[in-house]
């Protein structure tokens, strides 16, 4: 699917020079200066695209273009988030159920006292059972292997969970419910596999694969073609190359888009970061995501369920800094909640950059990043492919330098 044609700046209310300004910085500072090897960027209001660019090469040699197909990680997430929440739409499922409801493996799952490595594990009866909000919230007491901080999540390591390479997702929960969890569920917030389970949950309750599911409920109505687990072959050539940060380097080839682990089809389908994606694309996701739940005659899931699913959901009230366990406790995270597959503004000036309470956001391993801005109108896709996110500060200086050009 091709981008629709660029609107004047002005005319959305962006002054064009301070747009460019973005574009110099991240030429300057991250293509010419070897942090990245390419980077795409798209700021749009309303329906309307006011700045599109790409810029570096997608491979040695081959300049990127518009119809890149990026790894897009843990962007994925909200796409899972919607999927089950329209089954929520549904009386399928309901947010307060217990996961057990579905997935019966869960009941023997204990939250961790002791042991780890060659010791068997120590656990206790969890004083409230996982609940599917916990899933979408990340309360439940699941982790990351790429934490590297508990044993639990050297098992997750030793499993293979982030390799997708378990034979389904029925393995991946059977394995993933003999390991103890981390806290009780509900009272802290630790980054993890849930929205995997989550993707287990709709194929449990669809009888459909992931895949075929978000094909004919999400990305067939949004006309999102270019989105997928596995890219097909006459597709390849518009993968690019990925990295990963190198000390001595800056980049290190990760995934070479030529010989890609993304060109198979994985032993199950990731809804916490298996998809891959273009800015055409996940451009139709944010405007359905700002239009309150529709594009183009197409309703994907209603106004009052987006505004459940933007709507700061951690305990007590908190923010990311006073409930993460690991991962996003960091000071920078002050002012920003946790909705149901979507980080949340809720204390604007506490998160010491530009912005609105109300913004939504989320971004991948591999350095992609998008919010929404209801109170503005705004919407930002960053696309490149370095991991992981944490290497460099882009997103804040692109957001910072966004709100510096929209002076209408």
């Amino acid at each position: 699917m091709t981008l629709s044609t660029l609107a004047d700046p002005a005319e959305l209310g962006f002054d064009a020079g301070r747009l460019a300004r973005i574009d110099a910085h991240l030429k300057a500072k991250y293509i010419d200066g070897g942090r990245f090897p390419h980077a795409a960027l798209l700021i749009g209001r309303g329906d309307e695209i006011a700045h599109l660019s790409v810029m570096g090469d997608a491979r040695v040699g081959e300049p990127l273009k518009l119809d890149a197909i990026f790894r897009i990680a843990s962007m994925t997430k909200p796409v899972t988030s919607i999927a089950f929440m329209q089954l929520v739409e549904q009386g399928r499922i309901a947010l307060s159920d217990p996961i057990t409801k579905v997935l019966p493996e869960f009941a023997k799952t204990g939250v961790f006292v002791s042991g780890g490595g060659n010791t068997p594990f120590v656990t206790r009866p969890p004083a409230s059972p996982i609940r599917m909000i916990d899933l979408l919230r990340h309360t439940s007491g699941l982790t990351y292997s790429f934490q590297e901080r508990s044993n639990i999540d050297a098992a997750y390591r030793k499993l293979g969970f982030e390799r997708w390479d378990t034979e389904s997702l029925d393995v991946f929960v059977e394995q993933l419910s003999s390991l103890p969890i981390e806290f009780d569920p509900g009272t802290a917030w630790n980054y993890s596999v849930s929205t995997d389970v989550v993707g287990a949950i709709i194929e449990r309750l669809s009888g459909q694969s992931l895949d075929a599911y978000f094909a004919e409920h999400i990305f067939g109505p949004l006309g999102m073609v270019d989105t997928q687990f596995d890219v097909p072959a006459d597709k390849l050539d518009r993968l690019p190359d990925c990295y990963v940060w190198d000390p001595v380097k800056r980049m290190k080839m990760y995934d070479a888009g030529a010989a890609s682990a993304w060109r198979r089809k994985p032993g199950y389908f990731s809804g916490g970061g298996g998809l891959t994606s273009t800015l055409a694309d996940y451009h139709r996701f944010a405007r359905m995501l700002l239009n309150g739940g529709e594009l183009d005659g197409a309703r994907i899931v209603s106004p009052h369920t987006l505004k459940l699913m933007t709507t700061n959901h951690l305990p007590g009230g908190g923010d990311l800094t006073q409930m993460s366990r690991s991962l996003f406790s960091e000071a920078e995270n002050a002012g920003m909640g946790f909705g149901l597959g979507f980080g949340t503004v809720i204390d604007a000036p506490a998160t010491m950059t530009h912005g609105n309470d109300g913004e939504f956001y989320w971004g991948g391993m591999f350095s992609t990043a998008f919010f929404i801005d209801p109170v503005d109108d705004v919407i930002m896709i960053f696309m490149t492919q370095l991991m992981p996110s944490s290497a460099y500060p882009v997103r804040r200086e692109i957001k910072t330098m966004l709100y510096s050009a929209l002076i209408g």
